[in-house]
């Protein structure tokens, strides 16, 4: 039988909670501050602590920091007014699994309960069966003091199990850094699943991150359809874009991070779920908030363990190591000999703002091996930057009817776009004065992917 702690200064409302999960078949302890609280799990194990935020003599915060420096293994709920929503999310950087915001809903301190006690089987299971990682270790370049920052909040926030929130502009590798975090996460056996949000359209958000039901509406499947947090039972899932969703999936995820539980579209039978939530943005979230397009509690669930990726700008000194990297992988990946960048052309890298970072630093230089014909990389074989010299129009002939050099010369500005937005569809869109929708029509329609 699990063993659950409560702490509550309130007699009432402790006492109602005892006889509540109780009844639940828990068998359950209920004390009146923190510091009981703290000695009566020093002398007994405890599954489950669910505490006040504010109690005499030792307040909640302190008696998480405490709990988790002696009985690790206890999972922590915080309970606290809305009022003090920010304190909670301090609670659970400190360590504590989740919280719930008062009145607590009978429905929710009971999911919230057994996704807790669920999150810790599966913590054993894999401790006790260690299996090969899903995905590879992936490689983070860099050695200037804002990615030794990262690396050691990478190593940091994977030990938990908490939600994080990767911030900053497109292409700074906030993926690779959701990769290097579920690998070194006790979850790093099951699956990362990465999710782009925007890619997906709205009307279809929905049903792929959670599933449908067998005839959920007209068109649906005649089968039941698992949707990505289904498929990433165990392990990660990464919401990149998490800035595009709409409302109506705002509060189905606020749902799944609150509760652990979600029902397939169609469904009516909730769905528990064991999943890490990495999110990543290129969004202001909090001026999103702040103009009501965003749900604050949504982004308060979100930005527990935050990490803002800087600019490729901004740490210049990593431009050198991250395109020797590239050349080797390219060199290889297309059977070529070792090739080197000239100094004239590092120069040109080191100078250049790399709107698009990393993805755009990957782009150049894969263009670069293929277009340089000796060992050097020369600045010529960087068209399109500020100081090298352009590759003219007339040294690719066009040919074909009136229709087919439109097309070429189309296809030629879809490639310039989305290159120097580093990948980024919606930016690319926004240059080309089109929607996002048509970049992704011209993308297929050219074999760009």
């Amino acid at each position: 039988m699990e063993r659950i702690l409560i702490a509550e200064d309130d007699r009432n409302t402790r006492e109602g909670l005892v006889e509540l999960l109780s009844g639940e078949g828990y068998e359950v302890t209920g004390v009146a501050d923190g510091e009981q609280a703290y000695e009566t799990a020093r002398n007994g194990q405890f599954d489950v602590l669910l505490t006040d935020m504010k109690m005499p003599r030792v307040n909640g915060l302190n008696l998480i920091k405490r709990m988790t420096g002696t009985s690790p293994e206890t999972s922590i709920i915080m309970m606290t007014a809305f009022a003090t929503v920010e304190t909670a999310v301090k609670a659970m950087r400190d360590g504590a699994f989740t919280y719930l915001t008062k009145p607590v809903k009978l429905d929710e301190l009971l999911a919230t309960i057994e996704g807790a006690l669920q999150e810790k089987k599966n913590r054993r299971r894999t401790d006790a069966s260690p299996k090969p990682p899903s995905i590879p270790d992936p490689d983070i370049i860099g050695e200037s003091a804002q990615i030794r920052d990262i690396f050691d909040r990478v190593e940091k926030v994977a030990r938990a199990n908490t939600t994080v929130l990767l911030l900053g502009e497109s292409g700074t590798g906030k993926s690779l850094i959701a990769r290097a975090i579920h690998a070194r996460s006790y979850r790093k056996e099951h699956p990362f699943v990465d999710v782009s949000c925007a890619s997906i359209p709205e009307s279809l958000l929905e049903s792929e991150l959670f599933g449908t039901e067998k005839g959920a509406y007209t068109g649906a499947l005649s089968t039941t359809r698992k949707g990505y947090f289904e498929r990433a039972a165990g392990g990660t899932i990464f919401l990149d874009e998490i800035g595009e969703i709409s409302g109506a999936v705002q509060v189905k995820l606020l749902r799944v991070l609150q509760e652990r539980r979600f029902e397939r579209l169609g469904g009516t039978e909730p769905l528990h779920i064991d999943v890490r939530v990495i999110a990543a943005t290129n969004r202001n979230l909090e001026d999103a908030v702040a103009e009501g397009r965003y749900r604050q509690d949504l982004y308060y669930r979100l930005n527990v363990l935050p990490i803002v990726v800087p600019p490729l700008r901004e740490h210049r000194n990593d431009i050198p190591p991250l395109i020797d990297y590239f050349i080797r992988k390219y060199t290889r990946e297309n059977g070529l000999g070792d090739k080197h960048i000239s100094e004239e052309a590092l120069e040109i890298c080191t100078r250049y703002d790399w709107p698009g970072n990393i993805r755009e630093v990957e782009n150049a230089i894969e263009s670069a091996v293929v277009l340089s014909d000796g060992e050097r990389i020369l600045p010529e074989h960087l068209p399109g930057f500020p100081h090298a010299p352009a590759i003219e129009a007339a040294e690719v002939p066009v040919q074909g009817s009136l229709k087919d050099s439109r097309g070429q010369a189309e296809k030629r500005l879809i490639q310039q776009a989305l290159l120097e937005s580093g990948g980024n569809r919606t930016r690319a869109a926004e240059a080309l004065g089109v929607t996002v929708r048509t970049i992704q029509y011209k993308i297929k329609k050219y074999g760009l992917q």
